[in-house]
């Protein structure tokens, strides 16, 4: 097909096929991979004396049950056959009302997503950090480049709500503390979003990062808005003013894209009229540190008591109900 001589005259459609070839020869090879991991285990057990000592039994068990494992997490991965789950995602993160007590928190669930990418071997880039002015983060957007990368982290869009004891109150009151996860979908060039340069102010800025991994502090930090939907976004990591409205753009394009899948999705389906939106109050998740620790999904009930392993990125477990649930898979 690639080789048919119209086959680059739509680039658009052609890259699309590209993409969608290259997601099938993944499949394949991962299935080729199975295969041939279980005919190496059957010919270890042929060749195996029927008397087989204990060593070599823990030996075949231990193969076996790593092989089993992988195959759960590539049958899990057929949940994520939405238009855009293979795609990179691009995550912010913006605290709610409470000042530097939420700040904290946002930054503590920045963490949290970072320690998740590196478990996953995902690759992160911060594209823009705005510090809190005690302590935490005013706002922060970061991009995730892995093999599905959206498709796990849209389960985390929402608001996410802390108790604790604050370490910042100095009569050690319990606070409760909100911060708003958005995760939306990179998109490439070839897909096409109409944006005209009335509709949009661009405005520059020195970076006002805490510096080291964050930013480079330059006058090359830019802000780009979207009048007739609101919709900010900003970049600070290049020093190159030039680069960074081009990231601002990208960023702009791939919210816009989203957004339209949105309102697609809201006039298909009868679900998103009884779904709450993402504000105040409609947490899709709590991590309670006082008087007790405990993790709770309020989506699918799915809990933990280790408060400090979900802080340390291991939160699959409610990705992954979330996903399984078949009432939010189209979502």
């Amino acid at each position: 097909m690639t080789s048919e001589p119209d086959f680059w005259d739509d680039n658009q459609n052609a890259q699309n096929i590209l993409r969608e070839i290259s997601g099938h020869r993944r499949w394949v090879e991962k299935v080729e991979h199975f295969e041939q991991e279980l005919s190496d285990l059957e010919e270890l057990l042929a060749l195996t004396d029927r008397d087989i000592d204990s060593a070599d039994a823990k030996e075949l068990q231990e193969s076996l049950a790593a092989l089993s494992s992988e195959l759960d997490r590539l049958e899990f991965t057929t949940l994520l056959s939405g238009s855009n789950d293979a795609r990179n995602a691009i995550l912010t993160i913006h605290p709610g009302a409470g000042g530097t007590e939420s700040q904290d928190w946002a930054s503590m669930l920045l963490r949290m997503y970072m320690r998740w990418c590196e478990n996953k071997g995902f690759a992160t880039q911060l594209l823009d950090y705005q510090p809190g002015e005690e302590a935490g983060l005013k706002s922060a957007t970061m991009q995730i480049e892995g093999e599905y990368a959206y498709g796990y982290l849209r389960a985390e869009s929402g608001v996410h709500r802390l108790v604790r004891i604050s370490p910042f109150d100095a009569n050690r009151r319990r606070h409760t503390s909100f911060v708003s996860i958005y995760v939306y979908p990179e998109i490439d060039d070839n897909i096409e979003v109409e944006i005209n340069d009335d509709d949009i102010r661009i405005d520059t800025y020195r970076a006002s990062g805490a510096g080291g991994q964050h930013v480079n502090k330059t006058s090359s930090a830019v802000r780009v808005t979207h009048l007739p939907t609101g919709i900010v976004v900003q970049c600070q990591n290049e020093r190159s003013q030039l680069k960074n409205r081009a990231t601002a753009m990208k960023m702009l394009r791939s919210r816009l894209y989203q957004l339209q899948l949105d309102e697609q999705r809201k006039k298909k389906t009868e679900m998103e009229k009884s779904k709450k939106k993402i504000e105040w109050g409609s947490q899709i998740r709590s991590y309670i540190f006082h008087p007790y620790n405990l993790v709770k999904d309020h989506r699918t009930d799915v809990e933990t008591s280790d408060v400090q392993a979900v802080m340390d990125g291991e939160i699959d477990k409610f990705i992954e109900a979330f996903l399984a649930n078949p009432d939010f898979r189209a979502v």
